[in-house]
């Protein structure tokens, strides 16, 4: 939907990713001006039920897959992406899944290392989940 932003009509409002469900209460992306924000994606497959149950490294790969499903649905190349937050349940589960976090991360954003944060939280809103993930691209030409 465009808006003004002092006097320049640019476009916004919310991703949808083909084939999920729409959300309620929330978008699982939105589009302001010239920024994407992803929100933060957990291991939901396409029904959102969560996958990989106490597996970090599938519930990783599905949450991240989620992420590039959302760019994808904005048209935004992983290139674009400035900022990703990691957020989990158990750091120890991250450090020991590294090198599975690592092919992940590959097979859904290539080489691109934008800046990062890992936070290690007391637990997440789904039952179950080990990992969400947001971030933040600049689409500016």
């Amino acid at each position: 939907m465009p808006f003004s932003l002092g006097g320049t009509v640019v476009s916004g409002g919310p991703v949808v990713v083909p084939g999920w469900p729409v959300p309620r209460g929330y978008s699982n992306g939105y589009r302001v001006g010239n920024t994407v924000f992803v929100a933060g994606q957990i291991a939901w497959n396409a029904d959102q039920q969560l996958v990989g149950r106490g597996n970090f490294a599938v519930q990783f790969r599905q949450a991240i897959q989620n992420v590039r499903a959302v760019l994808n649905a904005a048209q935004v190349p992983v290139e674009k992406v400035g900022r990703v937050t990691v957020y989990v349940t158990d750091k120890r589960a991250y450090l020991d899944s590294l090198k599975a976090v690592g092919a992940a991360w590959k097979e859904a954003m290539g080489a691109h290392y934008p800046a990062m944060s890992l936070v290690q939280v007391a637990d997440l809103l789904e039952d179950g989940a080990m990992v969400e993930i947001e971030a933040t691209a600049d689409v500016s030409p």
